[in-house]
């Protein structure tokens, strides 16, 4: 039998009225520069719309909910958060809870939203299934409503028709934006477009750029870019042999199949690399001033690409290698477990691309045929999260010495926007932007041709490095400044801390400790459902019976919209029907 669950620990002594608030809510919260500009710039702000655009590893989320508490403080309201991933939920929940709300991760449309949660977190593909739209809507009536990375809703025509009935109706919506740049004409929900001369261009309120992070020092990591050329020779579809180098120009399928040729472990070009790559991190850890839990993560092509890759590295380093991919339905949890641990390296496919927060990550290998900016730039943002309890912290990113590529990290330090046009169809040079779980620039939507098409040799050579800088690229390894002592003005830090309000649930309570609401419920529910299938045993009833008692005992209308104190309620009646069960 489960231990019984500790007594409700809410507060007795809360006066009628008065918002109860969970204990060690922090008073304030410090902002950094750019985002108290933009949180002044938010509230003073009339219209309902709101643009943010900042480079990843910036602090949207922390900006984004300083201005969600700001706004409940004023007049309360319910908070809505749309995500791109399910991964992300679950850390928008847990990051809402550290600035004093509560939101539930785990929203159905059927399952109600408990009165003990200031909102739900959900994601953009939930809110495009059947039905979903329309319960949110009514949801999302006078809300407050955060669009995390608001370009996914034009990924797809559905999302950005079921984004626009389901908020239509919010008091105000706050977007947010690491790449706010598509190459298609699909227009973002609830961004405004100016003309200009290279078409309808999206306006964002403030833009705060890698550039800007860079040169503010203490915000995101200084990104260096190790690129290798190599020689790379295969078995083109029509019976030819073809040998080239990153260098050599070629037809648009042809640099499809050198790009390929050099990530195929039937070459030496990926191995070679890999250990470059390996040599790095083992040296940032090791190092006397270095960071003993710095990770790595190669970006793979595809499942067998990437559990290849990690057999690799337990073969050749006799170091542990994880893999994620994207329909394991344990991923999410596998990539926090990686996140607080201090193993050396992750292999993924797309999972860690976009707002995934793993701060040790310091190497990286992109080894994907996906060259698309959007893509490149989530991926290289995975390693700018900068560490304030660390100083110098340089990242670096191999790559392969792929003309596109190459553009790419140049231009990380670049700020870019919207702009409604057609995609490209003739430049050999550009791809559909958006399009991360397909290779637009391979021939994968050909698998005949691609049949054909073999790996014959490739050989890594040459490497060279460069960063991008906030004036412009730099060359070979540079030594890097130490911004740490910038960040201990008091004078500064004082004008950064933010006073914010405390907001009371619809329960008039939150519950006291370290931990979430939906990280409690999580606990009670499954404590719940192992005393219910200790019930169905000695009973012989069945689990629709039991659960329906259980919650008639417990006057719980539904598990998932019950509030702590009632799935407490609930679990204590059942292991008192337990106990009784057990005597007969």
């Amino acid at each position: 039998m489960v231990p019984p669950v500790s007594p409700s620990t809410t507060s007795p002594s809360h006066v009628p009225g008065t918002p109860a608030v969970p204990a060690g809510t922090p008073p304030s919260v410090r902002l950094r520069p750019w985002q108290r500009a933009a949180f002044d710039r938010f509230t003073a702000h009339e219209a309902r719309d709101y643009l943010a655009v900042a480079t990843p590893g910036a602090g949207k989320t922390t900006f984004a909910l300083a201005c969600a508490r700001w706004a409940l403080g004023r007049e309360r309201r319910r908070l809505i958060v749309v995500a791109p991933t399910s991964h992300l939920k679950v850390q928008w929940a847990m990051a809402a809870h550290r600035i004093g709300l509560e939101l539930d991760p785990d929203w159905t449309p059927g399952g109600g939203l408990a009165r003990d949660v200031h909102g739900l977190v959900t994601t953009y593909q939930h809110i495009a299934t059947a039905g979903t739209a329309k319960v949110l809507r009514g949801l999302a009536t006078d809300a407050f409503v955060i669009l995390d990375e608001i370009h996914h809703a034009g990924d797809e025509k559905a999302w950005g028709d079921t984004v626009r009935q389901a908020f239509e109706p919010a008091h105000r919506r706050l977007c947010l934006s690491g790449t706010p740049f598509r190459s298609d004409a699909a227009a973002i929900p609830f961004v405004t477009y100016e003309a200009t001369a290279e078409g309808d261009t999206a306006c964002s309120h403030y833009t705060y750029g890698y550039a800007d992070a860079l040169r503010d020092g203490g915000v995101v990591r200084p990104v260096y870019f190790p690129r290798f050329d190599g020689v790379m020779e295969w078995s083109a579809p029509d019976g030819s042999i073809i040998s080239a180098n990153f260098h050599d120009e070629l037809a648009r399928d042809q640099m499809a199949h050198r790009l390929r040729t050099a990530l195929s472990l039937d070459g030496d070009w990926l191995p070679a690399v890999i250990r470059q790559a390996h040599d790095r991190l083992m040296a940032i850890r090791s190092a006397p001033d270095g960071q003993r839990d710095a990770g790595g993560l190669v970006i793979a092509m595809d499942q067998q690409h990437a559990h290849a890759i990690a057999a690799l590295i337990r073969r050749n380093f006799g170091t542990p290698a994880e893999v994620v991919v994207s329909d394991d339905p344990t991923a999410s949890g596998r990539i926090a477990t990686f996140a607080a641990s201090d193993a050396p390296w992750l292999v993924a496919v797309r999972m860690v691309s976009e707002g995934v927060d793993i701060p040790r990550l310091r190497v990286g290998v992109y080894a994907t045929t996906v060259t698309t900016e959007l893509f490149f730039r989530q991926a290289v943002g995975r390693f700018v999260r900068w560490q304030a309890d660390r100083g110098a912290q340089k990242a670096y990113v191999f790559l392969p010495d792929d003309p596109r590529l190459r553009t790419h990290a140049f231009s990380i330090a670049e700020a870019r926007r919207h702009v409604l046009r057609p995609p490209v169809q003739n430049d050999d040079l550009m791809t559909v932007e958006g399009e991360a779980e397909l290779d637009s620039t391979s021939v994968a939507d050909e698998p005949e041709q691609l049949s054909l098409f073999s790996v014959l040799s490739a050989v890594a050579t040459g490497m060279k490095i460069h960063s991008v800088t906030a004036d412009g690229v730099a060359y070979d390894d540079e030594p890097e400044i130490d911004v740490s002592a910038q960040l201990d003005d008091p004078e500064l830090a004082a004008a950064l801390d933010l006073h914010l309000p405390d907001i009371p649930t619809d329960a008039g309570f939150v519950r006291e400790g370290g931990r979430s609401v939906a990280e409690i419920k999580d606990d009670l529910r499954t404590r719940n459902a192992f005393v219910a299938q200790r019930l169905v045993d000695i009973t012989g009833l069945s689990h629709g019976k039991v659960n329906a008692e259980m919650n008639r005992l417990a006057g719980v209308a539904k598990v998932s919209a019950a509030t702590t104190e009632q799935l407490e309620r609930r679990l204590r009646y059942a292991e008192s029907w337990l106990r009784r069960a057990r005597g007969r």
